[in-house]
């Protein structure tokens, strides 16, 4: 399990975000910059124990409107090679020295472990305490087969999010801007095959649930309803 060390980061996480959302498509916020606060998200373990994996939610004010975004990252000891595209920024973490923080969306480790939490191989983590699930992410997937496992070769942001496309047509719709789902809480598209959902806190701190990734199968494959 990834240990969350109480520490400083110089910068910030959201000093990092500050200055690199501007420069995404899905940014909804004043052109001079977001006004940022942490409104929520979970983490996920890497395997290998090296690489960081959050899911952050953030809410803007700057706009006319408040915008909640999901923002996957990864935080590495060293450079991702290849990956210079997807890099937030640097900061030094007060315990484990020089972090490299990527759009997760890039990283074949968040990839991979995003995979498996949606077919139920791993757990969401808590964003903030070592060792300890997030029983507010839940998850469904109900196609057949595995979902194939290399996405990251095409990723391409639009208006809205991210979509991730497998070598079989299978793809990962990350919902980059969020929206707060019914009562009955998130509903995935009817297409979907499978789906992430989770909780956040709204700009007056009310709890909220949305949808955060969708997935849908390649146009011919006939779910068949296995959670």
């Amino acid at each position: 399990m990834a240990v969350i060390h109480q520490t400083d980061l110089k910068p910030t996480k959201l000093e990092l975000l500050t200055a690199w959302l501007p420069s995404r498509p899905w940014y909804l916020g004043d052109p001079a910059g977001p006004v940022l606060a942490k409104a929520g998200g979970f983490r996920l373990d890497d395997p290998e124990g090296e690489v960081g994996i959050e899911f952050m939610v953030v809410t803007d004010t700057s706009g006319t409107l408040p915008t909640s975004y999901l923002l996957p990252l990864t935080y590495r000891g060293a450079p991702l090679d290849g990956a210079e595209h997807a890099l937030v920024g640097t900061t030094e973490h007060g315990v484990l020295g020089p972090r490299w923080a990527y759009d997760g969306c890039h990283d074949p480790v968040l990839v991979a472990q995003l995979l498996a939490l949606i077919q139920g191989r791993v757990e969401a983590q808590a964003q903030n305490t070592s060792d300890s699930p997030d029983r507010e992410v839940t998850r469904s997937y109900h196609a057949h087969g595995a979902v194939p496992a290399d996405f990251t070769a095409a990723a391409t942001d639009d208006a809205e999010g991210t979509e991730l496309t497998g070598p079989d047509g299978t793809s990962l719709r990350l919902h980059r801007v969020l929206r707060t789902a019914p009562d009955g809480g998130p509903v995935p598209p009817p297409e979907a095959v499978g789906h992430v959902a989770g909780a956040w806190h709204g700009p007056d701190g009310t709890p909220v649930r949305g949808l955060f990734v969708a997935v849908h199968a390649r146009a011919q494959e006939v779910p068949s309803r296995q959670e």
